[in-house]
């Protein structure tokens, strides 16, 4: 299967840089490229690509907007990419639906293995920022005033899930990626594809990210 790509960068030199990236991968195609949000999001509209790769600040509509409106309408699995990891860029493309978050200094195996990965279902975080997501998870206010459960409660559907689902679970709050699970599991890949869906319909999440923040919310994994 080919990852098709779509680039969104204000810079076009950033964009020729990560499509020379990409360019390395027989398995990866970059099927258009956006100079700002609205164009990413027209983009998106009519490209219907695997992955967005989405600077963060750009003019008109920024990076966390063109985000929210690609996730909303279902037209592609984005990951921010940029230049500052400030917990402002990197906390509002997580909340606009973003699957990813990875700097531009990153490497082009690295660049291309995220892409393969999202395109797979799965999420990436650079190591940079891996341990502030997982902090801020942990750490948010709970209790009957936002709605969120105390400490002493696990999170909803976290009692849904069978000892083999709870055991995928805490895979993914590792980091661990589909081939990894299913070598931890000493299941295929597919099967090990099967298990994570279940997890996350049954947890209610979207990404692999919000399962892995449910899992240290809930003490699964220390």
């Amino acid at each position: 299967m080919t990852v098709r790509v779509l680039l969104a960068d204000d810079h076009g030199a950033i964009r020729a840089g990560l499509r020379l990236m990409l360019d390395q991968a027989a398995d990866v195609t970059v099927v258009g490229e956006a100079a700002d949000g609205a164009a990413a999001v027209a983009n998106a509209r009519a490209l219907r690509p695997d992955v967005v790769l989405m600077d963060v600040r750009m003019p008109g509509t920024d990076g966390i907007e063109a985000t929210r409106r690609i996730v909303a309408e279902g037209l592609g699995a984005v990951v921010a990419l940029t230049t500052f990891d400030l917990d402002e860029y990197l906390f509002g493309v997580l909340r606009a639906g973003a699957v990813g978050f990875l700097l531009k200094s990153v490497g082009a195996a690295e660049l291309v293995d995220a892409v393969r990965r999202v395109a797979a279902g799965e999420g990436v975080l650079a190591p940079e920022v891996t341990r502030r997501v997982l902090a801020a998870s942990v750490s948010a206010p709970a209790g009957p005033a936002d709605g969120a459960p105390t400490p002493s409660d696990p999170p909803p559907g976290v009692d849904l899930l069978t000892a083999r689902e709870r055991e995928v679970l805490v895979l993914l709050a590792r980091g661990r990626s589909n081939q990894q699970l299913a070598e931890a599991l000493t299941v295929s890949e597919t099967t090990a594809k099967t298990h994570v869906s279940r997890v996350l319909a049954k947890l209610g999440c979207r990404t692999r990210l919000e399962a892995a923040a449910l899992a240290h919310r809930a003490g699964l994994v220390t």
